[in-house]
């Protein structure tokens, strides 16, 4: 009878045991399924207390912790899989993943090629280390791997895209569109693809084909700057001038514009005889094409020459400096070195009365009062 109720009692603790680890999976799942990867981790922290040596539970947790963006705690369990099994490239794959996301690409590198020593013919493995080496600046050692993943996936989209684009800037066109034309029969669809095939089209000056791809890409929402320009630039070489100027007009008309677009804008018009828009066009090419910071270039070299006292070259600097734009500072300073150094009154006078005209700021308040005081000297001495 003894025996038989412990028999029972055994069986019966056997049961609840089975049944509790049961609702964990149940709790673990649910987890899961709700993001609350951080909660998991702890859960399993708790339920499994160190040591642990069953990888199947240090998979667990690694995978958990890394999902909760623990970095480090993930990378020490996969560490310790790994170490109690050297054959697990999962383990080596998900640290290399690890270190990558920490910024850590050089160890990243380490780990993934420990992958290729046992197996050379992972594609993931070799877009792994094309991404990483491009990140490290490393572009040939990029280009060797997105060649070899390209020739174990001909056909992955992500690859032949960055392939592609390598060859176009290597202006091996013939080559990108090689692997392009391979992946596209295999996905006809494919946006990414297709924005490959118009750039090496575009890039052999097939202008036909850019167009017939390039407008696929804008009705399906494509309407980067690259792809409308692209087009745009396709249709002025296909003699469809109208077409041309309504294609760019989506980017001059949205502050967009840039010297390709107002200057094939300004030719189609031209070619067109709108003459009256040709010059407006090329006007805004020009503008565009013109840095910004020019005038501000020109103004700082005449300083530098005044300085040195190399006076000519100063005032040749300011006035090329006002070619570009016409700001108060830089008419005052040529007033004053006109004033000061070239002892040129008509000059000076000329200059000041510009700088006034020119409406300067406030803050320049006490360059205002003095020039005001020197207009009214220089006038009465001349």
């Amino acid at each position: 009878m003894k025996n038989l109720i412990l028999t029972f009692a055994l069986a019966f603790s056997i049961t609840s045991l089975f049944a509790q680890k049961a609702a964990n999976d149940s709790l673990l799942l649910d987890y899961y399924q709700n993001q609350r990867f951080a909660e998991a981790a702890d859960y399993l922290k708790a339920t499994y207390p160190e040591p642990i040596t069953d990888i199947k539970i240090l998979n667990k947790l690694a995978y958990t912790s890394k999902m909760a963006s623990r970095l480090p705690d993930a990378n020490a369990y996969y560490q310790r899989v790994y170490e109690a099994d050297t054959t697990n490239l999962t383990s080596i794959y998900n640290m290399s993943e690890i270190s990558k996301r920490r910024g850590k690409n050089k160890l990243a590198i380490v780990y993934i090629k420990k992958i290729l020593l046992k197996d050379t013919t992972n594609f993931d493995v070799y877009k792994q280390l094309a991404d990483l080496s491009y990140n490290i600046g490393d572009l040939s050692g990029n280009i060797v791997y997105l060649q070899k993943a390209n020739k174990i996936n001909p056909t992955n989209p992500d690859v032949t895209y960055d392939l592609s684009t390598y060859f176009i800037k290597l202006k091996a066109y013939s080559n990108a569109e090689q692997i392009i034309d391979q992946a596209l029969a295999a996905d006809t669809a494919n946006m990414l693809l297709l924005q490959g095939k118009a750039q090496s089209d575009y890039a052999l000056r097939k202008y036909p084909e850019t167009v017939i791809i390039t407008k696929k890409l804008v009705d399906a929402g494509q309407q980067t700057g690259a792809i409308i320009s692209m087009l745009g630039t396709a249709y002025y070489m296909t003699n469809k001038y109208a077409d041309c100027i309504k294609t760019f007009k989506l980017l001059n008309d949205n502050q967009l514009g840039t010297e390709s677009s107002f200057y094939y804008t300004a030719m189609s018009y031209k070619a067109l005889h709108n003459n009256a828009q040709a010059i407006a066009n090329l006007d805004k090419a020009i503008e565009v094409a013109i840095s910004s910071g020019v005038s501000s270039y020109y103004s700082e070299k005449g300083d530098s020459y005044d300085r040195l006292h190399q006076l000519d070259k100063a005032v040749t600097a300011y006035q090329k400096s006002l070619m570009y734009k016409p700001e108060p500072i830089t008419y005052y300073a040529l007033a004053t070195l006109y004033d000061t150094e070239l002892k040129n009154k008509k000059a000076a006078l000329k200059y000041y009365k510009k700088y006034l005209a020119s409406k300067p700021k406030d803050t320049q308040q006490t360059y205002i009062t003095y020039s005001q005081q020197r207009i009214k000297s220089l006038a009465t001495g001349i």
